[in-house]
């Protein structure tokens, strides 16, 4: 029993000087982020010690209030710090002791039988709000650790705290003036937490149970009217979206996502996400336009920052540790956006903007002074193939000696470093031969023959726009001798296996091999036509069309077969053709291994014309 007043009064007092300090410097402006943690370190540390100097002593009804008041103080500045172990650990040891006040022993030390005997305990005493305090830390630790089962197994009491916020936050001032005239002061108001709590929970839920529809979709616009930083309110919006996303309602969706960004301008992630929403419904412009602005504002200093910013002791930010929710939150660098909608562009017909948006991004690459460029490369594909990928733009947007510097640069860095030979196991399954690192080493060496066939296929296509065929068919067969050093194991094919619809399966890489090698037999193919050796333009289309049947070659085969007097073969080979539309630009392989259209074509309607034409008779 403690002999004086005299004690508690210290104490008190001591604890208000921390507390109103900590509440004072709490709302200034720290000068740097070190210098916040100084502070939070040191408000943490005073209580922790005032905490120990009261529980020094056997716990006591008239130190009680005391005593749950600071061990409150203390775990709000643990929690600040994320140490949530050492906060959790004092919320059990303060329900423990005050049982012992009580007389009850629960028989365990499991934190939920603990927590229930201690409520139990305090009904209709004025210990209830301070043990209510206690439980709505213990509530925040819960959700900040993750643990959502917990809190739903302690719904009804959460609900009674959200019930009773206001009885919550009163300090008890009425019933204890005259007992204690220094009341203590707590750091933070309970009913605020209360309310930063519900509306955190609500948010985390919601990302955990997206799939689960209209119930999900209610506690979280329910949870929008809550009193609480836009931020968060910006969040169920966003997670509203999300949740209309999954259950196919795309155009409500994307209302949920302006209201997102109407409610706070720095939900960026709402505007990815609306970008995702644009690609499923195959609204390329609509997309194309939120890269854009999601580009333009990932470029700005303070779209880095959380839309969630810290300070103000517990920051909303220490509650949403869900992985479901940081990756509905994740946005890409600005960088791999810019690289996107050079994509989009690219494919999407708007190639001056898109040869824009390659120029600036390899621009960023090569600066030195670009903050972040280092995180963001590991997110980006590699330099090689950004380099081609820019110069087959430059190729559409008619500037082949740009596209030409480009290709150089390709093969300047990877000529060195190719392999005599590249051996694949089966050309069905796509595996390489050899142990896992002769795999690894293998893989490596395919990928940069590909890149540097896939530049000379560009130069070659960039000298046939500028109509120089011989130097079009010498980069031609550069590709086509590149390409054949790729053989299968067991059968020793090179260029003879077809590109069929089983292509993907053999994965991408071999996909573009074939591709590449049916693009070049036909670029060296329409060049051996223009300057008249028919033969081996004929020869090489074959082969082209045996690798990868292609519309342009085709036609371009039986133009070949009616130069040469062929022309029943010239006729069957069109008419083959006709309801064959040239292919339009994917995003499933790289856009230097598709039919970009640089050089001569054949337009349909003239070779129905030509079939009409009466012969010589």
């Amino acid at each position: 029993m403690i002999q004086s007043t005299s004690l508690l009064e210290s104490w008190t007092q001591e604890n208000n000087q921390l507390a109103s300090s900590c509440k004072q410097q709490d709302g200034q402006d720290a000068p740097n982020r070190e210098h916040n943690l100084f502070r939070q370190r040191r408000w943490s540390s005073d209580f922790h010690k005032l905490l120990r100097k009261i529980q020094g002593i056997p716990p006591h009804l008239d130190c009680a209030q005391l005593e749950l008041s600071v061990a409150y103080n203390t775990c709000v500045c643990f929690t600040t710090q994320s140490q949530f172990d050492e906060a959790e650990l004092l919320l059990t040891q303060s329900a423990q002791r005050l049982l012992q006040i009580a007389g009850d022993d629960p028989g365990t030390s499991d934190p939920s039988v603990v927590w229930r005997a201690a409520l139990k305990s305090v009904i209709g005493t004025a210990l209830r709000r301070y043990v209510l305090s206690l439980l709505c830390l213990q509530w925040g630790i819960w959700l900040a650790k993750s643990r959502l089962n917990a809190v739903q197994d302690f719904q009804e009491e959460i609900s009674l705290l959200e019930a009773q916020s206001g009885a919550v936050g009163n300090d008890c001032r009425t019933e204890t003036k005259e007992k204690i005239p220094n009341i203590p002061i707590l750091v933070l108001d309970p009913r605020r937490l209360v309310d930063l709590l519900k509306i955190c929970t609500a948010i985390v839920q919601g990302a955990e149970k997206l799939t689960e529809g209209w119930s999900v979709l209610s506690a979280l616009q329910a949870a929008s009217a809550s009193p609480a930083p836009r931020a968060l309110i910006a969040y169920t919006h966003l997670l509203s979206g999300s949740c209309l996303a999954h259950m196919n309602r795309p155009q409500m969706a994307l209302q949920c996502y302006r209201k997102a960004l109407e409610t706070d301008p720095r939900c960026v992630c709402a505007l990815y996400q609306s970008a995702l929403i644009y690609r499923r419904l195959e609204n390329s412009q609509a997309e194309m336009q939120a890269l854009h602005i999601l580009h333009s504002i990932l470029l700005l200093p303070s779209s880095t920052e959380p839309a969630v910013a810290a300070g103000h002791l517990l920051s909303p930010s220490l509650f949403l540790c869900s992985q479901s929710l940081s990756s509905l939150l994740s946005v890409p660098s600005a960088l791999s956006v810019l690289h996107s909608l050079a994509l989009k562009c690219v494919i999407h017909s708007s190639v001056s903007e898109g040869v824009e948006c390659y120029l600036d991004l390899l621009a960023a690459l090569q600066s030195e002074d670009q903050h972040g460029v280092h995180a963001a490369v590991s997110t980006l594909p590699k330099l090689p193939r950004l380099y081609l990928e820019a110069g087959a733009a430059l190729l559409m947007a008619q500037r082949p000696a740009d596209c030409m510097a480009l290709c150089d640069e390709v093969i300047g860095s990877t000529l060195d470093l190719l392999p005599e030979k590249v051996l694949l196991d089966d050309p069905g399954d796509g595996r390489l031969s050899g142990s896992r690192e002769m795999t690894e080493e293998a893989e490596n060496g395919l990928v940069r023959l590909l890149w540097t066939a896939a530049a000379n296929l560009l130069q070659g296509h960039c000298y046939s726009q500028l109509k120089d065929w011989k130097q079009a068919v010498t980069h031609y067969t550069r590709c086509i001798n590149l390409l054949v050093k790729v053989h299968y194991k067991d059968t020793g094919f090179s260029l003879q296996m077809p590109c069929t619809d089983k292509c993907p399966e053999q994965g991408v890489d071999l996909c573009v091999l074939q591709r590449l090698k049916g693009l070049s037999l036909a670029g060296r193919g329409i060049s051996f036509a223009q300057i008249d050796r028919l033969k081996e333009s004929l020869r090489d289309l074959h082969l082209s069309l045996q690798a990868h049947p292609g519309v342009s070659a085709r036609r371009w085969y039986g133009e070949v077969l009616w130069r040469l007097d062929r022309k029943q073969e010239a006729a069957a080979c069109w008419e083959q053709t006709w309801s064959d539309p040239i292919p339009s630009l994917t995003e499933a392989l790289p856009v230097y291994a598709q039919e970009l259209q640089s050089g001569p074509s054949l337009d349909s309607a003239v070779l129905q014309q030509k079939l009409q034409e009466p012969g010589p008779t």
